[in-house]
């Protein structure tokens, strides 16, 4: 095979597209780009880029996550493929999509009018079928909560139990009953109790957590940690 692997007639291109969720101004908000190309022009998308030869389809996804965000501590999973010949007006475009949570301050997003923070609720008219994607990656969000604790993703690195909660909250679109939830978050495999407490609030100081472990039931699931300076 060697060289003619790839000499087959070319009839159609792979894209990956990045569903990247945090919590942000007290909202579950995505971050999406403004197209300043056809098809869509002017029209918003969640980011995302061709797939080059060399890469599988995972490290596109992890290079086009470090191009527009400049990110590299989060939980990514690969969410789903959309292979509607129609999902592309002018060419046969096959997405893979995934999703990241990442916490809105560890973003560093160029200064720019066209990329922007948009809540989950209110989204603006979208380019392709990315409403579609987006409302996928919030259902295996909310899935994969039941699993293992990815909202942490979005806490700081030490958390109280009722930030945990909103995290929940925000990503669930429900509130949740604040016992019921202490009881099954500090059962929650990896979840260590701190010997410290939160200084930001008038209130009585609570007790702090962070997580020590993650088990991810999930081989299409990552973490990539951001490396010691």
């Amino acid at each position: 095979m060697g060289r003619n692997m790839f000499n087959e007639i070319k009839t159609h291109e792979i894209t990956v597209d990045i569903v990247i969720l945090t919590i942000k101004n007290n909202s579950l908000q995505v971050l999406l780009i403004k197209r300043n190309n056809e098809p869509f022009k002017g029209k918003w998308a969640i980011p995302g880029g061709y797939v080059r030869m060399s890469e599988n389809l995972d490290e596109a996804a992890m290079r086009v996550l470090k191009e527009k965000t400049n990110v590299d501590n989060i939980y990514l999973e690969q969410l789903y493929t959309f292979g509607d010949p129609l999902r592309h007006p002018i060419s046969r475009v096959i997405t893979c999509a995934y999703f990241a949570l990442i916490r809105a301050e560890d973003i560093e997003i160029i200064d720019n009018p066209d990329v922007g923070w948009h809540k989950v609720s209110n989204l603006p008219p979208l380019a392709f079928d990315h409403k579609e994607i987006i409302m996928y990656s919030l259902k295996r969000t909310r899935e994969r909560l039941e699993m293992c604790p990815v909202a942490y993703q979005l806490l700081n690195e030490k958390f109280t139990l009722t930030e945990m909660q909103k995290a929940y909250e925000l990503i669930m679109g429900k509130s949740l009953d604040k016992r019921n939830f202490r009881k099954k978050a500090i059962q929650t495999e990896g979840l260590v109790e701190l010997d410290e407490f939160s200084k930001t609030s008038s209130k009585r100081p609570a007790r702090l957590y962070k997580f020590e472990t993650i088990k991810l039931n999930s081989k299409r699931a990552h973490f990539i940690k951001k490396e010691k300076k």
